[in-house]
This record gives structure tokens, C-alpha cells and sequence, in this order.
């Protein structure tokens, strides 16, 4: 085995270990802590996916002495390396341009414990990405979970708290019907490693047996991870969490955290259940209406909002919905759309979050419509950081968000029943977005109500944006622009990844 093999395990190991070195460090050091081993594990994230893409195999990585099926594993691929790595090119960018913004908002004394929630939040998606067992998946999910309660309520304000204690609720809905169903697989199959679980599974099919124990476990296991993931209608926590956290929590919340739980998701589809099983169990159409449902209610949601914070959060609401309607399409490339589209939203919702951050400075730190008009021109870059994240969310060419579309548009054609009422909702749902988005982005660029008065106050400020949170914003167009004009290879290997997942 190669040193590049370890290197899944290396990942996770490190950001726990930073973790609990972090809790005896300052708030400076905890932070230099955190985005050195992010750095050095999307590093290493690439070289793994590098490593993959040169094989075209998936390998194990069998973890101490035990082999399976009592062992614990890591699975990595060219899926897995590629998520791992845009994981974490978002979260280390995420981190770096709300790191000014997260010294004012949480108490110095405690400002290495955010950075503890950091390198937990990294180390259980780290996880997530590449366990090859299913316990050590719901162990890492509870650890995500913790992490995000902490990244939200460390503020200590009442919204925030309030919103800490929405999610905790909501999440541990989800965890308890996830580990319901994972105990129910094993009680039928007797395993927890996927791949000796899917072995068990395909002798169960064929022997046509446990055929309603299987529906149930497939439904609790999806609806589970669906509830953590803020699919449409169990997205109320949504809101609230993402819109009064810190900028950086918020964008590593809506742009990874959901994501993680989906990309597990899909692992156990692949992995576990075998995608032809679920597709003819019909819960790929639960999914479909369900993320329609969410694509339209979470935009419209979005249109009735005043606070951006929560405009911004309520079209996640939405976008989740895409990728679950992609999932529910049931077919390969609906699976392949939904894929990018995660790796989409990711970097556009977290550049969003993180450019509103240099136009709220501009205006007062007031988030309301009105409060924003002409923020545009004075904080440019900012400006043109939202203008790029709102128009790759609406599918403008060349920007990531118009692959997306493109592929979900061109995958419902390969699924007759369900292509009509598909192509109606991406129009819909386009159009919806077209409102709230270009709504805010010419808000910026208006000048109306401008004052002179203004002027001192808030020039002022945009001499406050620090070359961090301006080398984000500008990280994340790149990021958006990659993803949008170089797409091709990108689909090409998430289709190779897919094919490697089982």
C-alpha cells in the first residue's frame, strides 16, 4: 500500500486530534491550528483523488488488525477524493473570510472552541466521505451534529440559542430514525461493513425474502438522513440556523453540512442497498416530490423574506430540493446532476453567505432590503461576489449553477413519466429564483435613497474588509467559474465515481 492510501485516514485522524489540541490553545492559535490542517487535508484529499483518477479503482482501507466483517473500514475513490477535496477548498475558504467577523462575534475566551467545532465538523465530513462502515458513519453523524450546535449557539444570543436548539431538535429526529434503520439492517444482515451488508442484501433479494422489513429500513434510513439534510417539509430548523450564525458557520452549515448527510445517502443507495433495489422500492419517487415540493415552497418562502440572512436560507431550501429531485429521477444521470449540483451549491451558497458579510459592513450592519440599496458600488467586490453566486444560482451560462440545470434538464429526458412534470418545475423554480435573486442584485446597483451623509460611515468600512474575506470572495468566483466552464471532466469523473461506488 502506498503512503497516498492512508491518506483518507491520515484526514480524519488529524482534524480530530487538532480538535483536542485546540481546546488547550488560545483563540490565534486555535485558529493558525485549524486552517493549517484543513489545508493540509484538502491537500491530501487531492492527492487521493489524483491517486484514484490514475488507477480508475476505489481501494479499502482496512483499519487495525481485524479484518471484515468484524473490521472497520475507509472506501476511497475518485467520488470520494473529489468531494473531499471541494469539502474542503469551501471550508478553508469559509473559515478564512469570516475569520474577522467571527473574533467580533464570539467571546475571546472562548474563541478556541469554535475552532474545536471547526476541526470536528471537518474530521466527521472527512468521515462521512470515506467510512466504509456503516456504525462508524452514525457515530461521525452525531459528532456533526454536536459540531453544528456548537458552531451556531457559541454567539449567545437569543436568536442563535433558539435556532441551536431548532437544530438539535430537528437533528436528532433524523439520527434516531437513521440508527433505527441501521439497526434494523443489521438485525436482517447481520453486518455493519457496507460491502459484506450489500452481499447479505443481494442474497435476501434473491431469495425473495424480508421484502417489507427491507421497504421499512430503506424508508426510515432515507427519511432519517433526509429530516438531517433539510429536505422539504423538515426544513424549519433552516432558517433560523443558517441566518444568525456567524458567516463563516453559516456558510460551512448550508454549503457542506447538508451535503455530507446526502453524499452518505447516496453511499448506502450504491454501497448497501443496490440503486436498482431502491429505484423499483419507489421511494426514489417520494424523493422526487418531495424535492420538487422544496424547489418551489423554498423559493417562494425566499420571495416573502425581507431579511437577506433568511432569503439566503430559504433558497438552500430550494436548491436541496434540486438534488434530491435529481436522486428521485432514479436514473444514472439524474444521480450524476445531483452530484454536481452538490458540489455547486456548496461553493455558491458559501460564496453568498460570505459576500453578503462585506455588504452588510457597508450599510450599517443592517440586513434588511432597503438597508442595501447601492451596497453594490460601495463595497465592488463584494457586489460583484453576490452578483456572481445569485446569477449561477438563477443558470446563467458559463456559471456553475447553469450546468446544473442543464444536466437535471437533460437527465429528465431519460426518465419518460416523470420528464414533463420535471421540466415544468426547473422553469418554475428558475423563474422564482430569477425573482428573489435579481431582486437583491439590483438593490445593490440601485442608487436610489443614497445619501451623501452615508458616505464617510461606510467608506470607512469597506476600508475594514480585509484581504481575507476579499481573497475568499475571489477564491469562490474561481471556484464557480472552474466548476461552470470546465465541467465536462468534472461530470465524466462523478460518472466514473458513481460506477466505482458499488
Amino acid at each position: 500500500m502506498t503512503l497516498v492510501q492512508n491518506f483518507p485516514f491520515f484526514s480524519i485522524i488529524i482534524a480530530m486530534f487538532s480538535g483536542i489540541l485546540s481546546c488547550a490553545l488560545s483563540g490565534k492559535k486555535a485558529r493558525n491550528l485549524s486552517l493549517a490542517v484543513i489545508a493540509a487535508t484538502t491537500v491530501m484529499s487531492a492527492a487521493v483523488l489524483r491517486f484514484c483518477m490514475g488507477t480508475g479503482e476505489s481501494y479499502t482501507y482496512m483499519m487495525g488488525h481485524f479484518p471484515a466483517p468484524w473490521g472497520n473500514e475507509i472506501r476511497a475513490g475518485v467520488l470520494e477524493g473529489m468531494t473531499a477535496t471541494v469539502f474542503g477548498v469551501v471550508m478553508l475558504l469559509s473559515v478564512l473570510g469570516g475569520m474577522d467577523h467571527t473574533a467580533e462575534d464570539v467571546e475571546g475566551s472562548k474563541l478556541n472552541l469554535f475552532y474545536v467545532m471547526i476541526d470536528l465538523m471537518l474530521s466527521s465530513l472527512q468521515a462521512l466521505i470515506y467510512t466504509n462502515d456503516l456504525f462508524t458513519a452514525y457515530v461521525f453523524v452525531e459528532i456533526n451534529t454536536i459540531a453544528g450546535c456548537g458552531l451556531i449557539m457559541i454567539r449567545q444570543k437569543g436568536r442563535s440559542l433558539s435556532a441551536a436548539i431548532r437544530y438539535m431538535i430537528m437533528s436528532q429526529l433524523g439520527s434516531g430514525l437513521f440508527l433505527i434503520g441501521l439497526s434494523m439492517l443489521y438485525d436482517v444482515t447481520g453486518h455493519l461493513l457496507m460491502s459484506p451488508a450489500r452481499a447479505a442484501v443481494e442474497a435476501i433479494e434473491a431469495a425473495g425474502s424480508y421484502e417489507i422489513p427491507m421497504l421499512v429500513i430503506l424508508a426510515v434510513i432515507s427519511v432519517g438522513l433526509a429530516i438531517k439534510s433539510g429536505l422539504y417539509p423538515f426544513h424549519y430548523w433552516i432558517p433560523d440556523t443558517y441566518g444568525y450564525a456567524t458567516p463563516t458557520a453559516s456558510a460551512i452549515l448550508s454549503g457542506l453540512v447538508s451535503k455530507g448527510y446526502i453524499f452518505l445517502l447516496i453511499k448506502i443507495f450504491y454501497r448497501v442497498l443496490g440503486r436498482e433495489n431502491v429505484v423499483a422500492s419507489r421511494i426514489v419517487n417520494v424523493l422526487f416530490i418531495f424535492g420538487l415540493a422544496g424547489m418551489l415552497m423554498g423559493s417562494l418562502h425566499a420571495i416573502l423574506e425581507k431579511d437577506t440572512r433568511r432569503m439566503i436560507a430559504y433558497s438552500s431550501v430550494a436548491q436541496i430540493g434540486y438534488i434530491y429531485m435529481g436522486i428521485g429521477l432514479g436514473t444514472e444521470a439524474g444521480m450524476v446532476a445531483a452530484v454536481f449540483h452538490m458540489f455547486t451549491h456548496s461553493a455558491t451558497k458559501a460564496l453568498l453567505f460570505i459576500s453578503a458579510v462585506g455588504l452588510y459592513e457597508v450599510s450599517g450592519d443592517k440586513k434588511d432590503y432597503k438597508s442595501l440599496r447601492g451596497a453594490g458600488y460601495r463595497n465592488p467586490l463584494a457586489g460583484i461576489g453576490f452578483s456572481v453566486g445569485a446569477l449561477s444560482m438563477v443558470g446563467f451560462p458559463m456559471l456553475a449553477g447553469f450546468i446544473s440545470k442543464l444536466l437535471f434538464a437533460t437527465s429528465a429526458l431519460q426518465s419518460p413519466n416523470k420528464m414533463i412534470i420535471t421540466l415544468i418545475g426547473l422553469a418554475v423554480s428558475t423563474t422564482l429564483n430569477a425573482i428573489y435573486f435579481l431582486r437583491l442584485v439590483i438593490t445593490l446597483y440601485s442608487r436610489e435613497g443614497e445619501r451623501e451623509t452615508r458616505g464617510a460611515a461606510e467608506r470607512s468600512a469597506v476600508r475594514k474588509s480585509s484581504w481575507k474575506l476579499r481573497l475568499a470572495v475571489l477564491c469562490f468566483i474561481f471556484m464557480n467559474l472552474i466548476l461552470g466552464l470546465q465541467s465536462q471532466p468534472i461530470v465524466q469523473a462523478i460518472a466514473a465515481g458513481l460506477s466505482t461506488l458499488e
